[in-house]
């Protein structure tokens, strides 16, 4: 191969493990050149390199011409995400590259925020032509709209005992969504009823959302039932969404345009807490601990 058809380094691939989808992305300059996402049975670690293959191939991407790794790091599957983070420290150290970890959960919010907007879009071109939504102008735009705050991103990860792998971000008018609350483990009914008491400051400060978004896993933490407490407070939309490895790219990409990159040996994925498996270890530790 001649220097002539070896590309600049301005190439980034993404990989995300961290839920049921696997999900890989080659970006460049915040376009998505090529994307793979495999949903189904969480073998994440045999499909995983044969997959970033085939989107390097597919793209037309050599090793040569990628300027950085970004990882999703979670929180989600503890498992999944160790996948991808060992994977992208691996081939970041081969390739000599540098290599972003990025929140699945502020992928999870850009993504389901963006399908639930596009639903929506395609929903209103049934009706009119030249909406404020085809325009791609964010729901919370329009009549009004200088009374209400940035609408607010709630994406969900079940953690299974009625909690959630959660945070809360406010959309952005273009890009990335903006992050209000860090990622972490909560018991869903309580985190409904934080987020009511943060919905009343907002109102009282003027910047109440006019809708809230629940993206991600939905079906049993955005239920009609779980979310009563909030209904009278502001509009809910519920989106179901399979995380896509375009977003965690995206950051990534960002992350590293701008000389942002982690520690090659201690990046780690974001766990949010023990597993079941390390919290019993330590309990069993602590209860022998106690009767010497």
């Amino acid at each position: 191969m001649t220097n002539e058809n070896i590309e600049p380094r301005k190439r980034f691939l993404a990989l995300d493990t961290s839920t049921a989808t696997l999900g890989v992305a080659v970006t460049e300059g915040g376009v998505v050149l090529h994307e793979i996402n495999a949903s189904g049975e969480r073998n994440h670690s045999v499909h995983l390199l044969p997959i970033i293959q085939q989107a390097l191939a597919a793209s037309g991407t050599a090793p040569a011409s990628l300027a950085g790794i970004s990882v999703g790091v979670g929180p989600g599957s503890y498992t999944g995400t160790r996948i991808a983070v060992t994977a992208a420290k691996t081939l970041a150290w081969a390739w000599k590259l540098p290599v972003a970890g990025v929140s699945s959960l502020h992928a999870l919010a850009w993504g389901g925020w963006k399908a639930g907007l596009a639903g929506e879009t395609a929903a209103n071109r049934q009706d009119s032509a030249g909406s404020d939504a085809d325009a791609g102008v964010p729901a919370s735009a329009g009549p009004g709209a200088g009374t209400y705050g940035p609408d607010w991103i709630i994406p969900l990860l079940d953690a299974r005992r009625g909690q959630a792998y959660t945070a809360l971000f406010a959309a952005a008018d273009s890009g990335a969504p903006v992050r209000l609350e860090p990622d972490a483990i909560r018991l869903m009914a309580d985190w409904v009823q934080w987020l009511g008491e943060r919905l009343e400051e907002a109102a009282a400060a003027g910047s109440k959302p006019r809708r809230l978004w629940f993206v991600g896993e939905t079906a049993l933490h955005a239920s009609e039932e779980s979310l009563r407490p909030l209904h009278d407070a502001a509009s809910l939309e519920a989106v179901p969404y399979e995380l896509e490895g375009r977003w965690a790219g995206l950051l990534g990409e960002a992350r590293l345009a701008q000389g942002e990159s982690d520690d090659l040996h201690s990046i780690i994925p974001n766990y949010t807490q023990l597993s079941e498996a390390e919290a019993n270890l330590r309990l069993s530790r602590e209860g022998s601990i106690n009767k010497r």
